[in-house]
């Protein structure tokens, strides 16, 4: 930082609390909880989140999303997931995701807030790479 300024980042607790937080939304997205996924959003018509082939804006946009969408193919692998906190505040998330017998590649950002009632996510995007053999660096 310049000037002066100064930002711990990465703090171990903070760490901690977020990778709990972000494993919760794991596992309840893996498991099909719709409720679950959305609890972990920012309960804001502010809270953006853009889809592989969708886009929400608003927390009401992102359930009534959610509830439409089937179950997630089984056996769905988290990889290179990092974790980066700034103060004790502030979080991002980010993670490659694959499943069994599909060569693309799913990308994930989550910025993460804390709030009085936990750790919410207050934008999220999703990307994939149709076939990780046609993206170098992946």
């Amino acid at each position: 930082m310049t000037n002066g300024e100064r930002m711990d980042v990465d703090l171990p607790q903070t760490v901690a609390e977020v990778t709990a937080a972000f494993a919760g939304y794991e596992e309840a997205l893996v498991t099909d909880d719709h409720e679950g996924v959305t609890g972990y959003f920012w309960a804001s018509p502010d809270t953006v989140r853009f889809g592989i082939a969708d886009r929400q804006a608003g927390i009401e946009e992102i359930r009534d999303w959610r509830r439409q969408q089937p179950p997630l193919p089984p056996g769905r692998r988290l990889f290179d997931t990092r974790i980066s906190t700034f103060g004790t505040d502030h979080a991002v998330v980010t993670t490659l995701f694959a499943y069994p017998g599909d060569n693309a590649i799913g990308r994930q950002t989550q910025a993460w807030t804390r709030f009085p009632v936990g750790w919410r996510i207050v934008s999220a995007h999703v990307s994939q790479v149709p076939d990780e053999t046609s993206s170098p660096g992946v």
